[in-house]
């Protein structure tokens, strides 16, 4: 790739040659490396045309900081209450806005930020919105599924759907942990959720653009039907709701062994106490995105002598020379691959040392599932684990990859070899 610079100082060249394995682009709407690399635009795109403004709001609209959409009779928007103050704006563009004859397009030059709020305010009145002294982000977009190359990948604006990361799949290649064909799956789970998520965005577009059912208006959308497709539609914003298909990073055998965990889900929320100090913590708090894969073991009580001494069966299985763990990491730091965390069933007297080192590679990797006041103490019976064990995989973007019983690590070693170099 030749690269241009824009500042040239004086007797340095102008240009420089790129040499690279692995192209992402995330380059926006107008991608310069969708253009450059031929990257076709499968599918089909809405009639919807959507404006999106992140800003600091001033106004007076009472629920400004609360999820919302807006029904009007001067046009629709919805509200996402977003970090540092700022709130997110969608707002949907009529058939009278400019659209370019050629590209289909929103005429950027034309629609800007301050078209996008004029419209919301349309949407808002009697409520008003004061000029935010800045604006964070925008953008205007249709909906639309694109192809990728298992080198060149595209991703956020520049494909237009909410696509899974890319980067800790190529993290693992890159580290020579992986095989390249990681990231074919980048694809294979893209596609699917992108072409579910056009589906919706079509069905919803057109909910959200109709008429609330009133007495004068008996054919509208009732508020019920209305609701379930705002939960929907904020199920997919946050990822909760995609369930990712068999594939090499998606094994599901041992679904019995834990049924509130479902593989290709991500993982519900509980809270766990830990052991050497009684905080407690919210276990997504726990499953960090750090491009490592976070191993759950569920250990039961390892004050019970039996059940430790499967527990210091599995440790030995899992630590072998071997095993998945010192494989996939190629005999380096297990722990640069992997984050171990364990989960006791509920026991006043346990203490953190009552683990084998592996499982408490830091003396805040050990948890137990301990009733609190503020709602912990039934992770096992929420995600359906008995006391005999559990081992979960989850994958380093946060859904559940594989599980296994305490006696079946090689599966779990066919499931990191069958990825792994």
């Amino acid at each position: 790739v030749v690269l241009k610079h824009v500042d040239v100082f004086e007797g340095q060249a102008d240009s420089e040659v790129v040499h690279a394995k692995y192209v992402i682009g995330g380059d926006g709407a107008h991608s310069w490396v969708r253009k450059a690399f031929d990257i076709e635009m499968e599918g089909e795109q809405t009639d919807y045309v959507w404006g999106v403004v992140d800003m600091i709001p001033d106004t007076d609209f009472p629920d400004i900081r609360n999820k919302c959409a807006i029904h009007s009779n001067h046009g629709s928007c919805m509200l996402i209450p977003r970090e540092d103050d700022k709130v997110r704006l969608y707002i949907q563009l009529g058939s009278s806005e400019p659209v370019g004859i050629t590209s289909g397009r929103v005429d950027k030059d034309q629609m800007g930020p301050e078209q996008l709020l004029n419209v919301a305010r349309k949407s808002m009145a009697p409520y008003t919105i004061k000029q935010p002294k800045s604006i964070d982000w925008w953008t205007i977009y249709r909906t639309r599924s694109y192809s990728v190359d298992n080198r060149v990948f595209i991703a956020g604006d520049a494909c237009h759907t909410h696509s899974p990361k890319a980067a800790w799949k190529l993290v693992h290649v890159i580290r020579g942990w992986a095989k390249p064909l990681l990231l074919q799956t980048y694809e294979l789970e893209r596609r699917k959720y992108a072409q579910d998520l056009i589906d919706f965005d079509k069905k919803f577009a057109k909910m959200f653009s109709g008429k609330i059912q009133s007495a004068e208006n008996h054919d509208g959308i009732s508020v019920a039907e209305f609701t379930n497709a705002f939960s929907k539609f904020s199920s997919f914003t946050s990822g909760i709701s995609i369930c990712y298909q068999e594939s090499a990073i998606v094994y599901s055998r041992h679904q019995a062994v834990a049924r509130g965990l479902v593989i290709g889900m991500r993982v519900p929320a509980q809270q766990l106490t830990r052991v050497a100090d009684g905080r407690q913590f919210e276990v997504q708090n726990l499953l960090l995105s750090d491009t490592r894969f976070k191993v759950l073991v569920f250990t039961g009580d390892v004050s019970d002598a039996t059940q430790k001494v499967k527990v210091n069966k599995l440790v030995a299985d899992m630590g072998a020379s071997d095993g998945f763990l010192r494989r996939y990491s190629h005999g380096g730091n297990i722990f640069a691959a992997f984050d171990i965390i364990s989960i006791a069933s509920s026991n006043d007297n346990i203490r953190y040392i009552d683990v084998p080192d592996l499982l408490r590679s830091h003396w805040s990797k050990f948890y137990v599932d301990r009733p609190t006041r503020t709602g912990g103490g039934n992770a096992y019976e929420k995600y359906g684990v008995q006391l005999t064990g559990a081992v979960v995989i989850i994958r380093p973007d946060g859904y559940v990859g594989a599980i296994a019983p305490f006696d079946c690590v090689a599966d779990l070693n066919a499931y990191f070899g069958g990825i792994g170099k």
